[in-house]
């Protein structure tokens, strides 16, 4: 199976509603300094030997213990929910690795610092991780504005599956994303400031549902309208009539795009929208009369808030689509899925109406800083975790992720074999209490061989 080319991100347009914001991690810190006896069964063959007495390798590593930083854009006008989940992924992983011994004998001290989605606090949070607490790595990043990320990459400290929100993961070479990448990442953006992505979603949806006209709605917004361009742009690609929407983003027209829509035939909507935007969207859509085979999401929109977020829309919630290069937090049948549900339920038992995909994914990197560490054996270094991180051999997540590698190219191929799980919402899953299914056969991935678009992030 190929590597995936993940999608272009959404960045300032992730969310603008101004919500109630709280404060610091909901996981006591104990729950992150616990040693026990025991395997978590994440290792690599062969590399349980406990640390020596008295030995250390590297910074942040010493004979008991690892520590790891995290920094999550959590306090910020943007709300707590926005950017937070992966960060209660990679802490639930790391209570239960410590629970389990630990890697090779070593307890994890995670330390996580809030950067209130600024450049300034982001640039403080990551001087504070490296020169202050002197973590060996950072684990489950999620952040706004990564400004201190050439800071990371020079002082060669390793960021292991963090979320790609901006670009700096296409940037810098100590950066390992959730996603892979397959850029030079030698100082600038992608291959001469331009990355790319595979059309394999909208293959997907022709030839599963049969969909030829694509309504694609934006607001008059820079960030906004680039994005909507490149998706009609892969949109044309796979042969689909494209229809555009803009909206003022200070006065959205939300009715007249629907209806437009609907008098022109639409029967999948793609949008370049903030969360609130889309909910929005989907109530003009039920109160048009606008039925599609299809409304997509992306994968932040994977989650369990679709049950109250679009309660007023139950036509469009029960249309709502979402592919993603991560399998279905729901599939409690795969061994990986479910160990990851019971141990973010140990963890966060508040939170069983929030998990969504992100939560997931950064479960599934700081499993895939785990497997690194542990492969070192007792003499732990970060020039180990990276020629581990770098190996040709696609890394899946234990099942989890689509295979996905750092193995750089120097220039952009034209075409990909691009891999995806996909997902709809259904009211009526799971004994009527609702939820999302896998639609590909077997719930595994399904592959293409897709052109590869250019864009400007």
């Amino acid at each position: 199976m190929g590597r995936t080319v993940r999608p272009p991100r959404l960045g300032a347009l992730v969310a603008v509603v101004v919500v109630a914001v709280s404060c610091g991690t909901r996981l006591p810190d104990s729950a992150f300094t616990t040693t026990a006896t025991g395997a978590l069964g994440t290792v690599a063959p062969g590399t349980t030997a406990r640390a020596a007495a008295g030995q250390t390798s590297d910074e942040g590593v010493s004979a008991s213990t690892i520590k790891l930083g995290l920094v999550v854009s959590k306090t910020s006008p943007l709300g707590a929910e926005t950017f937070s989940a992966p960060m209660y992924g990679a802490q639930a992983f790391v209570s239960a690795l410590n629970a389990s011994g630990g890697v090779n004998g070593r307890r994890i001290d995670l330390v996580v610092c809030d950067d209130g989605a600024t450049g300034a606090g982001n640039r403080r949070c990551v001087s504070k991780l490296i020169d202050n607490d002197k973590i060996f790595a950072f684990v489950g990043n999620s952040i706004y504005d990564y400004a201190g990320a050439s800071y990371v990459n020079d002082s060669k400290v390793p960021d292991v599956g963090g979320q790609p929100i901006g670009n700096a993961y296409d940037q810098y070479r100590h950066l390992w994303s959730i996603y892979g990448n397959s850029s030079p990442r030698d100082g600038t953006v992608g291959w001469d400031g331009k990355l790319y992505g595979g059309t394999e979603a909208y293959r997907y949806f022709a030839e599963t549902l049969g969909v030829k006209t694509a309504g694609v709605v934006a607001y008059n917004q820079a960030d906004s309208l680039r994005f909507a361009n490149l998706t009609a742009k892969a949109l044309e690609v796979e042969g689909y009539t494209v229809v555009r929407e803009q909206l003022d983003f200070a006065v959205p027209s939300w009715d007249a795009a629907a209806i437009d829509m609907r008098s022109r035939g639409v029967d999948i909507v793609f949008d370049a929208l903030d969360s609130a935007g889309n909910v929005s969207l989907c109530k003009a859509m039920d109160a048009a009369g606008l039925s599609v085979k299809a409304k997509a999401v992306t994968v932040q929109a994977w989650n369990e808030s679709v049950r109250t977020d679009y309660r007023s829309s139950p036509a469009c919630r029960n249309s709502l689509y979402a592919t993603a290069t991560t399998r279905n937090y729901m599939d409690t049948d795969n061994p990986t899925i479910a160990r990851f549900r019971t141990e973010i339920r140990a963890a966060f038992p508040e939170r069983e109406s929030k998990v969504s995909m992100w939560e997931l994914e950064g479960w599934a990197g700081a499993q895939w800083l785990a497997d690194a560490m542990a492969s070192c054996g007792t003499n732990l270094t970060r020039g180990c975790v990276e020629t581990y991180l770098s190996r040709p051999e696609g890394y899946d997540g234990h099942g989890v992720l689509t295979p996905r590698d750092f193995v750089p190219r120097t220039a952009p191929e034209a075409t990909a074999h691009n891999c995806l799980f996909a997902a709809r919402w259904s009211d009526e899953a799971y004994g009527g209490a609702g939820g999302w299914v896998t639609i590909t056969p077997d719930k595994q991935a399904v592959c293409y061989d897709v052109p590869n678009v250019a864009y400007t992030p």
